[in-house]
């Protein structure tokens, strides 16, 4: 079962051109982790009911699978997400001709729950922003590097990938190679067009550069900044702003499509600008958009918060 599972590793990688991430979720979904309470693997489940090879599992024995991450307290989102590996998993296997049929293809998802992603407000995004020193190298880096990830949405590994020749300020475009290698190209404004700028003549050149090629951000040593560094990076401006609240990289990206869609863009812009390949994974900011709406109104018109006169009469009556 190890062989094979390595074979399909392989295959993922090799002729899918499936990116890292999604490889490393795949590998994690049917494996599972080590830790007690990491143990959910597909695999996992297989040796608790004492399942030794492929072929011994049908329809049923998945049901049970996916009704036993339930009992273990996984939401529906990640169950379906791990019935997506199964599915992919058992459909490399009739590929191969290891199996003849794929016991997971006539399983249908449960709907997913639905989370408005968090966002910040226009006003805390103005703090991070102002918050690093432009009179030292890494703090024009890091301005540049806040503002471009408001001002693009683009993905935290898009951002750590990012080369110089990337960027055109003749146009203040960038060209990405976001997931499955899909190449597409991202606006910025031009305040980050002149962070990145500033960065690029000031502070690019004081950082050493010799491991880093032509990285557009690198770190004190001179390497690629990494995604966990562009979230150290973040967490200590989201602190000398005062925000009090833990806030990741993606919550930028869920800022930029909220905020792009409060000032009136067009869903389907903000689909492209995001490289969302399905458009129901971009309407979710239309939810989150609305929400904000409404307490804006709740807490803005005169007439719509409680009134102390109303709140007396309530308090009389009660």
């Amino acid at each position: 079962m190890q062989q094979i599972f390595d074979r399909y590793i392989d295959y993922l990688t090799a002729e899918k051109n499936a990116s890292r991430y999604t490889v490393r979720n795949y590998a994690t979904d049917l494996l599972g982790g080590t830790t007690e309470k990491g143990q959910k693997g597909f695999f996992q489940f297989l040796r608790l009911k004492n399942v030794d090879t492929l072929d011994q599992v049908d329809r049923q024995v998945i049901r049970d699978y996916l009704g036993w991450l339930m009992e273990q307290g996984v939401v529906r989102n990640s169950i379906n997400r791990r019935l997506s590996a199964i599915k992919s998993f058992f459909k490399y296997l009739v590929r191969e001709e290891i199996l003849p049929s794929n016991p997971a293809e006539m399983i249908i998802s449960s709907k997913r729950d639905q989370y408005l992603p968090s966002i910040l407000s226009v006003e805390e995004v103005v703090r991070l922003l102002e918050a690093p020193d432009l009179s030292k190298a890494e703090g024009l880096r890091d301005r540049a590097l806040l503002e471009l990830l408001y001002a693009s949405g683009l993905r935290v590994s898009e951002v750590a990938n990012l080369d110089r020749e990337q960027v055109d300020f003749a146009t203040n475009e960038i060209q990405v190679q976001g997931k499955g290698s899909k190449v597409r190209m991202v606006l910025i404004g031009k305040p980050a067009a002149r962070a990145l700028t500033a960065y690029l003549d000031y502070g690019r050149p004081e950082l050493p550069g010799e491991k880093s090629g032509n990285a557009l951000f690198v770190s004190r040593q001179g390497e690629r900044l990494t995604e966990r560094m562009v979230q150290k990076i973040l967490e200590k401006y989201t602190r000398a702003a005062g925000i009090g609240r833990r806030v990741h990289p993606h919550i930028l990206r869920h800022t930029f499509a909220t905020h792009m869609l409060d000032g009136g863009a067009d869903l389907r812009v903000v689909q492209e600008l995001l490289g969302h390949a399905d458009l129901s994974s971009t309407q979710i900011y239309t939810q989150v958009s609305k929400s904000q709406a409404r307490k804006v109104y709740l807490s803005a018109h005169p007439l719509a918060k409680p009134q102390k006169e109303d709140e007396q009469v309530e308090q009389q009556i009660n």
